[in-house]
């Protein structure tokens, strides 16, 4: 995206969200506020809105560089939106509790996953309450490359969503919706991290490649491309992009219903 256009992009981004709002008859929007640019842009999207925002910040063993990039940015925004409020719910002790009433044993690393995802599972459980409560939406803050390329989201975690106002757009360009909103520095710098390990590993270190990367890869499968195109670095990241994008694909396409051929039914 040419950055001279992110303001008709933010114009249209809100009033979209604005009228998604109205025409579900509700008065605003719920969001989890991580410390991270995909939720500090679809937060203040939603701020400009007009409409009453709740930003909830959801410590769990959290790494404290990504807590204070989530109370800075929660801080600059009730500052100047007074639309917007926020709230902490440390989700530590009922993970903890969660943790001490299940199996835990197994291979370490699938376990590890398996817990990280259910970190993301009580953050939604915690949205949705708030949602419900206050009758709100839950605001998604999936970009494109992670919906619709590598499926780097907890299904039914940060995919657990009512709408999705930022997930049309590579992570380049949120960044550059984030510096026309003017975040953070301290976020716009960070290394991109879900947060989910209750330390501060990044994606890149997750995925094996950076953000960049796998735009690069997203548009090259677009395009009809194939690993034989590439070589060296090009071909490793291209064959990370079509794992990912393979085995994830249970997430981003509908859940298969098994449809009952009419003779046996009747």
């Amino acid at each position: 995206m040419d950055p001279m256009k992110t303001k008709p992009v933010i114009t249209f981004i809100v009033e979209w969200l604005k009228t998604y709002a109205e025409n579900a008859k509700v008065n605003g929007f719920v969001i989890g506020v991580s410390g991270g640019v995909d939720s500090a842009v679809t937060s203040t999207l939603c701020a400009m809105t007009g409409l009453k925002v709740m930003c909830l910040e959801m410590p769990i063993h959290q790494a404290e560089s990504h807590v204070t990039r989530a109370q800075e940015h929660i801080h600059q925004l009730t500052e100047k939106f007074s639309n917007v409020q926020s709230t902490r719910v440390d989700l530590t002790p009922v993970f903890e509790s969660f943790k001490s009433e299940i199996n835990l044993e197994g291979n370490t690393q699938t376990v590890e996953m398996a817990l990280a995802n259910s970190r993301a599972r009580l953050r939604m459980t915690t949205l949705y309450y708030y949602a419900g409560l206050l009758g709100k939406l839950v605001a998604g803050t999936g970009n494109k490359v992670e919906d619709f390329g590598v499926g780097f989201y907890t299904k039914y975690g940060d995919g657990g969503v009512d709408l999705s106002p930022i997930a049309d757009l590579l992570k380049s360009e949120v960044y550059d919706l984030g510096r026309a909103l003017e975040i953070p520095e301290s976020i716009l710098k960070a290394a991109p991290s879900d947060g989910l390990f209750g330390d501060a590993r990044s994606d890149e270190d997750q995925i094996g490649a950076s953000y960049p990367e796998l735009e690069w890869a997203m548009k090259a499968v677009e395009a009809g491309k194939t690993p034989d195109d590439f070589e060296g670095r090009d071909r490793v990241v291209f064959e990370i992009y079509k794992r990912y994008n393979s085995a994830n694909k249970h997430k981003m396409n509908p859940i298969p219903v098994c449809e009952i051929p009419d003779n046996l039914k009747h």
